[in-house]
This record gives structure tokens, sequence and C-alpha cells, in this order.
């Protein structure tokens, strides 16, 4: 049992200095290259362009709308020939020559003013959600920069603790196969490299899966980025 004490008290070291390791990743944090992803992702994650679409093609709507206004007159001739009597029993009214009329369409004079002005609402409405969208995607490059940073973090912690649990594994089979410890304590230490083993593997898994969550919305490989 004295024998183990100090083992068990090394352990108690090594997940402390872990546990520190673990305090911050402020001073990881580059906000130049989050700016950068931030630039990428307007300009390549599709919900920006289909944004960005949906407000140039409601914007065509105001000048068609105002082009309207040219519906409201109606302008028409009649033109009767020379040689042709100017009498005309169903039309007494008409004369030789070229005739001109203009009618007006009050329904459309009174509709094309809600028209446009429908039009310019709806694009402004368009715009807020362009603007809209454009922040929900700052902050979603953001949320996944930042869990990117996170996940490196723990795949340095994940790997050292790896690193020093076989290191002890191997110290501690080596005294195991001197007699100097007990098989209890030997077993513990294949325990911890076997579970920190695991971690790492886990890590690893949660960094490409990071990797890829930011890559997909700034549209471009991280390695491709100068």
């Amino acid at each position: 049992m004295k024998k183990i004490f100090p083992i068990s008290f090394f352990l108690l070291l090594l997940t402390t200095f872990i546990s520190h390791a673990q305090e911050s990743i402020l001073k990881d944090i580059n906000y130049s290259d989050l700016q950068k992803y931030i630039d990428l992702a307007r300009v390549n994650f599709p919900q920006m362009k289909i944004a960005e679409a949906k407000k140039e093609l409601v914007k065509t709507g105001i000048p068609i709308a105002q082009a309207s206004y040219l519906d409201i007159l109606n302008a028409s001739y009649f033109y009767r020939p020379e040689n042709k009597s100017v009498l005309d029993p169903v039309n007494p009214y008409n004369f030789n020559g070229f005739q001109f009329g203009v009618s007006v369409n009050v329904g459309n004079l009174l509709q094309i003013p809600f028209e446009v002005k429908r039009a310019k609402a709806d694009y402004k409405v368009a715009v807020l959600e362009a603007q809209q969208n454009d922040k929900a995607v700052e902050m979603e490059v953001k949320r996944r920069y930042y869990d990117y940073i996170r996940q490196i973090s723990q795949l340095k912690i994940a790997t050292k603790s790896a690193q020093d649990n076989k290191g002890v594994s191997e110290s501690l089979r080596n005294k195991f196969e001197k007699g100097e410890i007990t098989l209890d304590a030997y077993n513990q230490s294949r325990l911890n490299q076997s579970t920190s083993d695991s971690d790492k593997v886990e890590a690893e898994v949660n960094y490409l899966k990071a990797k890829d969550l930011l890559e997909e919305i700034i549209g471009v490989k991280l390695t491709d980025i100068k």
C-alpha cells in the first residue's frame, strides 16, 4: 500500500496540470482570421447568396410597378380616307383624315399608387431580412470558430494526457516486472492509459467535425486560406 501512494499522488498532479491547461483559450483566438472567415462566409455561404438574390428580385418590382402608370392612359386613332363621304349614319361626328382619342383607366389610376407603395415596402423588408441574415451568419461563423479553437485546445490536452499516461504505464510495467509495485497499481495505470487513448480519439473526431463545420460556412478549406 505504501508504494501505491506515490503513484496516486503523481496521477493527481497530472490531472491537476491538465485541468489548469484548460482554463483559457482566449490567447489562441486570432481575430484577424475570424474577420477573414466572416468575410468569406458573406461571399460563399449559400444562405447569403439566396438572401441577396431575393433582395435584388424584389427590387426589380419597384420600376415595374412605377411603369404601370403608363397603363392608365390608352391612346387610339382612326383614319378615314379623304375620298370617303363625311356623312356617317352610324357616327355623324366622323370626319375625313386622322382622328385621335385618349381614355383614362380610373381603376388603374387608383390601384397603381398602392402597387408602387407595396413594391417599395417589399424591398425594404427584403433589405432588412438580408441585414438580419448577415448578422446571423456572422454570429454562426463566430460560434463555429470558437468551437474549432476549443477543439484544438482539447486535442492538445488529450494528446498530452495520452503521452503522459503511456509514459507512466511503461514505467510502472517495469516496476511491476521487478516486483516493486502491486498488480492493482499496474492495472490501474493501464486503465488510465486506455482511458486517455480513448479520450484522444474522441478529441480528434470532435476537432475534425468542428473544422468541417467551419469550412462549410466559409466555403473554402482552411488550408487554402493565406
